[in-house]
């Protein structure tokens, strides 16, 4: 059975935007630590303890570590009088950060069992407490409010992981269950009530020299700094990302065997762990009443967090890696944009508008509208799946990493990794922008990433 936690994480997942002015910091930290509680209402126990791979990482160390980065960060240089909530909490919940000493291997997260979760519910209401009286204490402190507002913007990129990562491992049960046992806004197949997607149109864009990265206005990471110009062959993006269909038929006519649609490493990955179909794919059982449709999908079902679906044909292609993206790119005669090109594209729209995590349906829906060609808006630029870009994850020229601990947040992660763009279904709405940088390895899977086709003009 599921499990009820204290009421001040009971409020519904909500996420507005806010800026960080004294007489908000303390409601807008309310909310997002409510919105993270509210995401662990439908888990037992034993769902919050459990770790499916090493790349994910439990819901209950989820909870304990936005935790622990406030305790850490915040309470420990400006509270009167600091006392940690327990020692050894110092170690357990670190994740990464090196010049705060050891931490807790993390592909062994769940095999910690101790501290059990009405302790790691306990800490966070210890902390919020805390909390709470310091943003009270120090409301004029602008220092302490752009230090909060990293660490609620820290806590909202761990409300997409709880998501993802417990998907993973729910899937890994062969009963394929559903995160809530009522879902509010559970996937449906393509076709009936379902509308088809918009039609594919390639949108073309000049390029030149065009300037990118944050603004300064409002938050930013700091690997979205500094802003900067780079030079832009003309270019085309298509309007909207590929399709379950249209990735389908890179299945069918042999995507997964023919070594020429992969790069090397690619191939090699793919043939290693004999893979033939998107992560969260699997052939659906047939019967002798099932009726075949002509684009094949009857075939196949997708697990999402409302369980097994058949697989919507007109909804976007997700949990893809980059070798997949990439495969699928140079079959259909196209190539994935770079960030550069990605962010040009993006720049002024509306990047609050989109499919997000607020919504409870937790799966990218089929883009909608009737394209149009030159510089008119694209489809599904912010929500529903982050997108691969074929940009290498690394510093924009003049960056420089932040003194101390807390400046070992992006830096050092700046080698072997992809960059993705424009967030996804399970991202908190007002989160995103058009200069956000998302990275992960050519291998990663488990995050709803997807595919926007680009090709030289």
């Amino acid at each position: 059975m599921t499990r009820s936690l204290p009421s001040h994480g009971g409020a519904p997942l909500r996420q507005v935007r806010h800026t960080t002015v004294p007489n908000s910091i303390a409601q807008r930290y309310d909310d997002v630590r409510q919105a993270t509680a509210a995401l662990a209402m439908p888990l037992t126990d034993e769902d919050c303890c459990a770790q499916s791979m090493p790349d994910a990482s439990p819901a209950k160390w989820h909870l304990a570590h936005t935790t622990w980065f406030f305790e850490t960060f915040v309470l420990e240089s400006y509270e009167r009088d600091f006392q940690p909530f327990h020692p050894a909490f110092r170690v357990l919940f670190n994740s990464y950060y090196n010049g705060l000493g050891a931490q807790h291997p993390r592909a062994q997260r769940g095999l910690l069992t101790r501290p059990a979760l009405p302790q790691v519910l306990a800490y966070r209401m210890n902390v919020d407490g805390r909390m709470a009286q310091l943003l009270q204490e120090r409301a004029d402190d602008a220092t302490l409010h752009a230090l909060v507002e990293l660490g609620l913007q820290h806590e909202q990129q761990h409300q997409e992981l709880i998501l993802t990562d417990v998907k993973h491992l729910l899937s890994c049960n062969p009963l394929w269950p559903s995160y809530e046992q009522q879902q509010r806004a559970a996937p449906a197949a393509g076709g009936g009530l379902h509308p088809a997607a918009m039609p594919l149109a390639w949108h073309r864009f000049e390029g030149g020299v065009v300037e990118i990265g944050h603004a300064g206005e409002g938050f930013a990471f700091d690997n979205e700094s500094p802003r900067h110009r780079v030079f832009l062959a003309p270019y085309q993006l298509a309007s909207r990302l590929v399709t379950n269909g249209e990735y389908l038929a890179f299945i069918e006519d042999g995507g997964y065997q023919e070594p020429a649609h992969w790069l090397a490493e690619g191939w090699d990955w793919r043939r290693t762990n004999q893979l033939d179909h998107p992560l969260y794919w699997r052939r659906a059982a047939t019967t002798a009443n099932s009726q075949p449709r002509a684009d094949g999908a009857a075939a196949w079902e997708e697990f999402t967090l409302a369980g097994a679906c058949p697989l919507a044909p007109h909804r976007p292609a997700v949990h893809l890696s980059y070798y997949e993206a990439d495969a699928y790119a140079r079959w259909a005669g196209a190539r994935l944009p770079t960030e550069a090109e990605w962010e040009a594209a993006a720049a002024g729209a509306d990047s609050t508008l989109g499919h997000f995590a607020d919504s409870g349906e937790w799966h990218p829906r089929a883009a909608q509208g009737t394209p149009g060609g030159g510089q008119a808006p694209l489809a599904q630029l912010f929500g529903d799946a982050w997108q691969w870009t074929q940009s290498s994850y690394a510093a924009y020229p003049g960056f420089r990493i932040a003194e101390g601990a807390v400046g070992e947040y992006n830096g050092k992660f700046m080698v072997n990794q992809y960059v993705l763009r424009g967030g996804s279904c399970v991202t908190p709405a007002g989160h995103v922008r058009a200069s956000y940088r998302n990275f992960f390895p050519a291998t990663a899977r488990w995050q709803v990433s997807g595919i926007r086709l680009a090709r030289d003009a």
